[in-house]
C-alpha cells in the first residue's frame, strides 16, 4: 500500500509511516506562493522552507545573511499555498546557536506567524540544549548532520563530509542523540552512501538525504536546482528535470522580439 495518493495531510507521523513501510519520502525547497501551489499539486511530501532563499532568492553567497523575518515571510507564503504536504522551515544562522531561549523564542515566532508545521536546524549535540527546548514546547524539530551550510565559514570548503573515521563515528553518535531528544526526523547533506545508510538503518525516524546516497527513507533538493533555474551550481547529487533558465530566456527574448516588432498586443489581444 501507497501513502502517497491517499493521504489527505502529510504530518510527521505519516513520514514515520513511509519509512516502516519503505516507502521514499519526497521533499523539495520552496519559498514562494506560486511555486509551492504547483509543488504541492504534484503530490509533493514535505516541502522546505530553506534558508537557501539567501543564495536562490536574494543571491548571497551563502545561507548566513538571511534574517529570521525574511524566513518567516517566505514561510508564510509557502504556507498559504499547499492543502496536503508537511512544511517544514530552517532556522536561519543566528536565531538559535548558543542560546535556547533565542531558539525557542524563533521556533515559536515561525509556528506562530507563518503557520508552519515544523523547523530545521543544523547541528548535534552543540546545539542539543536548543533542540530538547523546542521540542519540549511542542514544536516538532527536524536535525541536519554532514554539510552544515551555516557552519561552511568553519569548514571552509562544501567538501564532503565524514569520509573519515572520526568524523562519521561523530555523525553517528550526532544522529542518535538527536533521535533520542525527539527529533522526528533528520536530514544528511554530503556525506558517503554507505555512511547515510548506516545512519538510516540505525535510526528508527526517518532519514532524508541530500548527496547522502539512495538507500536512506527520501530525498531533497532545491527546487531552483532541480527545475535548473540555476546553471552555476552542479554537484555530483543534482539531477536537473528540466533546463527552466534557457526556456525562460528564450521566451523572453521572444516577447521582446514580438513587442518590438508590434506584433504584440495583435488584434485579438486587445479591447
Amino acid at each position: 500500500m501507497s501513502v502517497h495518493n491517499d493521504i489527505k495531510r502529510v504530518t510527521s507521523h505519516t513520514l514515520q509511516w513511509m519509512k516502516e513501510n519503505g516507502e521514499k519520502i519526497s521533499m523539495l525547497t520552496a519559498y514562494d506562493y506560486s511555486m509551492a501551489r504547483i509543488l504541492d499539486d504534484a503530490g509533493i511530501d514535505v516541502l522546505l522552507v530553506g534558508d537557501s532563499a539567501s543564495n536562490v532568492m536574494a543571491g548571497h553567497e551563502t545561507t548566513l545573511p538571511i534574517t529570521l523575518d525574511q524566513m518567516i515571510y517566505h514561510a508564510q507564503s509557502v504556507v498559504r499555498a499547499i492543502h496536503r504536504c508537511l512544511v517544514v522551515v530552517d532556522l536561519p544562522f543566528g536565531s538559535y546557536q548558543g542560546n535556547s531561549k533565542e531558539a525557542l523564542n524563533s521556533s515559536i515566532r515561525i509556528m506562530k506567524e507563518a503557520g508552519a508545521h515544523a523547523i530545521k536546524l543544523e547541528g548535534g549535540v552543540e546545539v542539543m540544549e536548543s533542540v530538547k527546548r523546542i521540542i519540549s514546547a511542542g514544536v516538532p524539530v527536524m536535525g541536519h548532520l554532514g554539510l552544515t551550510p551555516q557552519s561552511i565559514y568553519k569548514f571552509g570548503t562544501y567538501t564532503v563530509r565524514a569520509k573519515e573515521e572520526e568524523e562519521a563515528e561523530t555523525l553517528l553518535k550526532n544522529a542518535h542523540a538527536l533521535q533520542e531528544a525527539g527529533c522526528f526526523s533528520l536530514v544528511l547533506e554530503k556525506i558517503p552512501a554507505k555512511l547515510g545508510k548506516q545512519v538510516s538503518d540505525e535510526l528508527k525516524i526517518p532519514v532524508i538525504g541530500i548527496g547522502a546516497g539512495s538507500q536512506v527513507d527520501g530525498q531533497v533538493l532545491v527546487m531552483h536546482d532541480m527545475l535548473g533555474i540555476t546553471k552555476d551550481f552542479s554537484p555530483r547529487f543534482l539531477r536537473r528535470y528540466l533546463n527552466l533558465y534557457d526556456e525562460i530566456k528564450g521566451a523572453t527574448e521572444q516577447y521582446i522580439k514580438d513587442v518590438k516588432s508590434k506584433d504584440f498586443p495583435n488584434e485579438k489581444e486587445q479591447y
